[in-house]
């Protein structure tokens, strides 16, 4: 059985990756237009990582440091977009809906727990 395929999906070799990689592009640009909450995170990810990599500890912690802080982009990403398409669906409330962004909303909430938990540890083995 042929699967029908999307005019998103025909392109091949590198005309897909220039594709993906506009697109991929246009989200950064929707996030920093549109998501005050991303271009907060970007913040704390640009002093985040100019504070680690300027402190004297290992290039793995140095890594860890700065994969987390961009981890918490990439869930705020991605709560971004089950919020889009909750809107898109319908914006009268309704339990689902509200249900499906608060689960964004938590996983954003872990990931920034995972964050400052990564960076307690790594100061106060570095200070203490």
């Amino acid at each position: 059985m042929v699967q029908p395929v999307s005019d998103f999906k025909s392109k091949n070799g590198v005309k897909r990756i220039v594709s993906a990689f506009s697109y991929s592009m246009d989200g950064f640009r929707a996030a920093w237009q549109n998501e005050a909450a991303f271009r907060q995170e970007m913040l704390v990810v640009v002093i985040g990582t100019v504070t680690a990599l300027s402190m004297k500890i290992s290039a793995f912690e140095k890594l860890m440091l700065v994969a987390v802080l961009v981890f918490v982009l990439v869930v705020e990403l991605i709560n971004s977009a089950i919020e889009a398409v909750v809107d898109r669906i319908s914006l009268e409330p309704h339990p689902l809906s509200k249900n499906a962004k608060d689960l964004g909303s938590a996983a954003v909430a872990l990931a920034i727990g995972i964050a400052a938990a990564a960076w307690a540890v790594v100061l106060f083995n570095r200070f203490y």
